[in-house]
């Protein structure tokens, strides 16, 4: 079982940057594709960005293309979430997952089978 430790999130101006990383400690998530969910309250979780198992194949939502980029170390057993020229809108509390082995796709929750606890990053005006 893997068990994801998110970090890197806090309060940040319009136009500033963060860097999120997530790791499982003491496992090994190299095989697995893995992505980065957020959640405002209110609403519901929504995809942010994913990345294979490799690093060869990645997507993003349309509403951070540009701006963020995910990454892994597989060596590192981390993945990143490099978040530049954030936006008040880009304040939620963010979640590191592991794709299901029985996933049918990339972006839905339900093609995810391990989260973390999230990490909460705030983008002031």
């Amino acid at each position: 079982q893997v068990e994801l430790v998110e970090s890197g999130g806090g309060l940040v101006r319009a136009g500033g940057s963060l860097r999120l990383s997530c790791e499982a400690p003491g496992r090994t998530f190299s095989n697995y594709n893995m992505g980065w969910f957020r959640q405002a309250p209110g609403k519901e979780r929504e995809f942010v960005a994913a990345i294979s198992w490799n690093g060869k194949i990645i997507h993003y939502a349309d509403s951070v293309k540009g701006r963020f980029t995910i990454s892994r170390d597989n060596a590192e057993n981390t993945v990143g979430l490099q978040m530049n020229s954030l936006k008040p809108e880009d304040t939620a509390t963010y979640y590191c997952a592991k794709m299901s082995v029985h996933a049918s796709g990339w972006f839905s929750t339900f093609d995810y089978d391990r989260w973390g606890q999230g990490t909460q990053v705030t983008v002031s005006s």
